[in-house]
């Protein structure tokens, strides 16, 4: 498996209508992409940055996301963030089953 990490700046508070961004446009822009598998999204303490992790099957369809439906992604959280992601790519080597419970 396969997994890209994508460090974002957000704007000022912004951190609710990231969520709500990411809830109603992004996760379901990703859903509809070969060999994804699953999104986790995290906001610092201060929210000013947002990581989200995405992970895919293979290398193969990250890279397809990338080359096809990410611009439609940043363009989605345009309001949201301001600069250019970071982008990091890696393979999973160690993972655990989880199942996450919304706080709030």
């Amino acid at each position: 498996m396969f997994t890209r990490n994508v460090i974002m700046h957000l704007k000022p508070n912004c951190v609710k209508q990231y969520t709500e961004t990411l809830e109603n446009k992004v996760i379901p822009l990703l859903r509809s992409q070969k060999g994804f598998q699953d999104e986790i999204s995290f906001v610092n303490r201060n929210g000013t940055e947002a990581t989200g992790i995405s992970i895919w099957d293979t290398r193969e369809d990250a890279e397809a996301y990338e080359r096809t439906t990410y611009k439609k992604v940043i363009t989605a959280l345009a309001d949201v963030i301001q600069g250019t992601p970071e982008v990091r790519t890696g393979e999973i080597t160690n993972s655990t089953p989880h199942a996450f419970k919304r706080q709030g």
